[in-house]
Formats: C-alpha cells, sequence, structure tokens
C-alpha cells in the first residue's frame, strides 16, 4: 500500500553545480550531502540529487510538480538562476495554476500552485 510521496531524485552530472542551483532555489542547505547523494527537506518530501547516470535518462516523462504560493514568481525565478522553460504556466481549471522546466542538467521540474492543497 502506497503511503504517499517521499523522495524526488533528480540525476545530475555535476553534483557540486546542482547542489548549488538547488540550494539557490530553496534558499537552504541540504540535510544529507554525500558525494553520492545529496538530500533535501522540502516540507516534508526528499529532494535529492544523484550523480550516478548509469541508469537514468535525463529529462524522462516522469516527474514531480512542487508546490509553489506564487507561480509567475517562482517560474521567473527559475529562468533567472539558469532554469529552461519546457511548458508555460497553465490554468488547469479550479485556481490551480501549473508549468515546468527544465533543469541545467536536463531534468523535468514542475511547480503547482494550488490553493486547494494543504499538508496533513
Amino acid at each position: 500500500m502506497l503511503l504517499g510521496l517521499r523522495t524526488v531524485i533528480y540525476h545530475v552530472a555535476d553534483l557540486d553545480k546542482a547542489k548549488d542551483w538547488y540550494v539557490q532555489i530553496l534558499g537552504y542547505q541540504p540535510y544529507f550531502d554525500q558525494p553520492f547523494y545529496v538530500g533535501f527537506n522540502v516540507g516534508g518530501y526528499e529532494l535529492g540529487l544523484n550523480p550516478d547516470l548509469s541508469n537514468s535518462t535525463p529529462g524522462g516523462s516522469n516527474f514531480a510538480y512542487w508546490g509553489v504560493e506564487d507561480i509567475h514568481g517562482t517560474h521567473s525565478r527559475l529562468i533567472e538562476l539558469g532554469a529552461k522553460p519546457h511548458t508555460d504556466i497553465q490554468d488547469v481549471g479550479d485556481e490551480i495554476l501549473v508549468a515546468t522546466v527544465t533543469d541545467p542538467w536536463g531534468n523535468i521540474f514542475g511547480i503547482i500552485q494550488n490553493p486547494h492543497f494543504q499538508v496533513s
């Protein structure tokens, strides 16, 4: 039985640069920082960086949407920090907005502004 989302892992070719980039995005340091894996606690969920590219395809079809309060400001900030637009900000109904960017390592990074979602 599934208990819910725990970890989303992004594969990166340069762990140090990726860590620095995500520190800029999140505004804080990782809680776990080793040469083989870096983990950030993002609102009770883990954003992981893995430098092992042997079994990964950057920009694959699976990706996560991370919750944000201001999708327009967050989207602009991601682009300023070197992300590339992937999809435009879209209104998917009921005041929910989504968008995706591609991080500097080719991973699709989703953001969602959903006023109805509450972490329990």
